[in-house]
C-alpha cells in the first residue's frame, strides 16, 4: 500500500462518524487539560486506559492522540495569559507571550499562538506521512554520541536567552545543574544531594521548578506591586486581529520551525520542550533585533508555538515505525497500544494500515478542530485578564499548587514549589534570567547520562566522539558559537 492509498483508508477513519466524534474529543479535552497547569497530557493519557478497553483500536489511539496534540496546543493559554505553564512544551512561550498579554495584546497573541500551532502541526502530519521510513533511519542513527552533542549544542546558545548579562545567564545556568542533579543516581544507585531527606530521593520534578519560578515568581512581584497604579493596559484584551505586518513577521518563524521541530521531535528523548526552546534561541540569533526578544517580539511567540507542536508529530514517527517512546507520554501511548492489541514498529503499516494511517489522518482533523476551536474561544480565554488582581493572584496559586500537589501527592513538593517561588522573586529582582535555569535543568540530567553511556562504550576515552561524524559537527557548531561572539567582541576591542 503506497502512501497515498494508505493516507485515504486513513481518511475513511477520521471522517467517520465514530472518527471524528472522538478525535474532537480528544482535542477538546486536551486543549483544556493543557490549560490546567500540571495536567499535561500523560495524566489524560493515562486516565482515558481503561475507557477505551472495549473500543475499537484505531479509534481509541486516534482520540489518545488528539488528547497528546491537543494539550501542547491548549497550554499556550495559561503561559500567555498568566505565565504559568500548562505543560512543559510550552514554558519558552511566556517568554514572549506573557509580555504581549501586559501590553494589552492577549488576544493577538493567543491568536498568534493559534495560527503557528496550527501551521506547524499541519506541516509536520504532511512530512510525517512522506518521510516516516527515512526520518526512521535518522532516528536510529542517533546513540549516546549523538545526543550528548545535541544537548552541548543547545546549552552553548544559554547567552542568547540572557537578557544583559551573559554571566548572569550562565550562573543561572549552573544552578539550574545543581538541582537537576539532586536525587538517586540512575547509574550507580547512590543519593546526591539529599541531605538525607527521602523526599529529595527521586529528584525534583520539572513542573515544581517551571512554575515556582515563573508563575509563583510573577505573584511575588504583583503582591509587592499592588500599590501600584494599574492604567488598565494589562487587562486590555485588544483585537485578535492580525496585520499584513504581523503575517509577514511571524511567517519566517513558522516556516522554519515547522521542519525544524519536527526533526527534533523524531529524535527519541528530545521532544517538544526542547524543540520549543531550539526554536526560540535559533530565531533570536538570527533575528535582525534581537533586543526585543522577551518583550513581547511576534517571532518569539510563533517559533516555540510552532516547533512544540510540530515535534508532537515528530514524535509520532519512532513509536509507530520503530516501536520507541521519545517522550514520558509517547512511553503512555506505548503502554495504550499494547493494552489494546497492537504492537507498534516496522510491520504495523503492513499489519494494521488502518490504525498506522488513520492517527496520520486524524492529525490533519485534529489540527483543523483545533484551530476552529480556539478561534472563536480567544475573546473569551483572554477575559481571565479583567478578573480583578487579588482574585487573579489568589487562582494562579490555586492552579500551581493542585497542579504540583496532583503529580506525586506529596506535601513536601509544595513547599518545594514555594521555594523555587522565592527564588525566582530574587532571580528577577537582581536581573538573573530564569530561562537557562530552566534549559540546563531540562538538558542537564539527559546530557549527563548521554555522557556516561558514551564513556562506558569507549572504556573512558573521549576520542569516540572524532569517530562519530554527526557528534564531532555538532560538538564543532557549538564551540563556533561560544567562540565567534568572543572573538567578535575582541575585534571590536582592538578597533575601539
Amino acid at each position: 500500500m503506497d502512501a497515498f492509498s494508505g493516507l485515504m483508508s486513513g481518511f475513511q477513519v477520521a471522517f467517520s462518524l465514530e472518527g471524528l466524534l472522538f478525535v474532537f474529543i480528544g482535542v477538546f479535552v486536551g486543549t483544556f487539560i493543557g490549560m490546567m497547569p500540571g495536567l499535561g497530557p500523560i495524566s489524560a493519557i493515562a486516565i482515558m486506559i481503561p475507557i477505551t478497553y472495549s473500543m475499537d483500536p484505531s479509534i481509541a489511539l486516534v482520540m489518545m492522540a488528539g488528547v497528546y496534540y491537543g494539550a501542547i496546543f491548549g497550554g499556550s493559554s495559561s503561559s500567555i495569559l498568566l505565565n504559568a505553564p500548562g505543560v512543559a512544551g510550552t514554558v519558552a512561550t511566556a517568554f514572549d507571550g506573557y509580555p504581549m498579554a501586559k501590553q494589552g495584546k492577549a488576544g493577538k497573541a493567543l491568536a498568534i499562538a493559534a495560527i503557528a500551532s496550527f501551521t506547524g502541526g499541519t506541516v509536520s502530519v504532511v512530512l510525517l506521512m512522506l518521510f516516516t521510513p527515512l526520518l526512521s533511519a535518522v532516528a536510529i542513527s542517533f546513540g549516546p554520541a549523538e545526543y550528548f552533542a545535541l544537548m552541548f549544542l543547545g546549552l552553548t546558545a544559554i547567552a542568547s536567552l540572557a537578557d544583559g548579562s551573559a554571566i548572569k545567564a550562565f550562573i543561572s545556568a549552573t544552578l539550574g545543574f545543581m538541582v537537576v542533579t539532586i536525587g538517586i543516581d540512575a547509574q550507580t544507585g547512590t543519593s546526591r544531594f539529599t541531605f538525607g531527606n527521602p523526599n529529595l530521593l527521586e529528584g525534583i520534578d520539572f513542573l515544581v521548578v517551571a512554575l515556582g519560578l515563573f508563575a509563583l515568581a510573577e505573584v511575588c512581584t504583583l503582591v509587592l506591586n499592588r500599590n501600584e497604579k494599574d492604567d488598565g493596559q494589562s487587562k486590555n484584551i485588544g483585537s485578535l486581529r492580525l496585520s499584513k505586518q504581523d503575517i509577514k513577521e511571524m511567517s519566517g518563524p513558522v516556516s522554519r520551525q515547522s521542519f525544524l521541530g519536527f526533526i527534533i521531535g523524531v529524535l527519541p528523548g528530545a521532544g517538544a520542550t526542547i524543540a520549543s526552546f531550539i526554536a526560540y534561541i535559533t530565531e533570536k540569533k538570527i533575528a535582525k533585533n534581537p533586543e526585543e526578544f522577551g518583550k513581547g517580539s511576534i517571532k518569539g511567540l510563533a517559533a516555540p508555538e510552532t516547533a512544540n507542536n510540530a515535534a508532537t508529530s515528530g514524535a509520532f514517527v519512532p513509536l509507530l515505525s520503530l516501536g520507541i517512546p521519545g517522550s514520558g507520554t509517547t512511553a503512555v501511548l506505548l503502554g495504550a497500544f499494547l493494552v489494546l492489541g497492537v504492537q507498534p514498529g516496522p510491520l504495523l503499516v503492513q499489519d494494521r494500515p488502518e490504525i498506522f494511517w488513520g492517527i496520520i489522518a486524524s492529525m490533519y482533523v485534529g489540527n483543523i478542530i483545533l484551530l476552529v476551536l480556539n478561534l472563536p474561544l480567544i475573546p473569551y480565554i483572554s477575559k481571565i485578564l479583567k478578573i480583578p488582581r487579588p482574585l487573579l493572584i489568589s487562582l494562579v496559586i490555586i492552579f500551581s499548587l493542585i497542579g504540583v500537589y496532583a503529580i506525586s501527592f506529596n506535601t513536601f513538593d509544595l513547599y518545594l514549589l514555594l521555594a523555587f517561588g522565592v527564588i525566582g522573586f530574587f532571580m528577577r529582582m537582581f536581573s538573573f534570567p530564569a530561562a537557562p535555569f530552566i534549559l540546563a535543568f531540562i538538558l542537564g540530567g539527559m546530557m549527563e547520562q548521554s555522557l556516561r553511556q558514551t564513556l562506558t562504550i569507549s572504556n573512558g576515552s573521549f576520542g569516540i566522539f572524532l569517530d562519530k561524524p554527526i557528534a564531532l559537527s555538532l560538538i564543532a557548531v557549538g564551540l563556533l558559537t561560544i567562540l565567534f561572539p568572543l572573538l567578535k567582541g575582541r575585534r571590536k576591542y582592538k578597533v575601539s
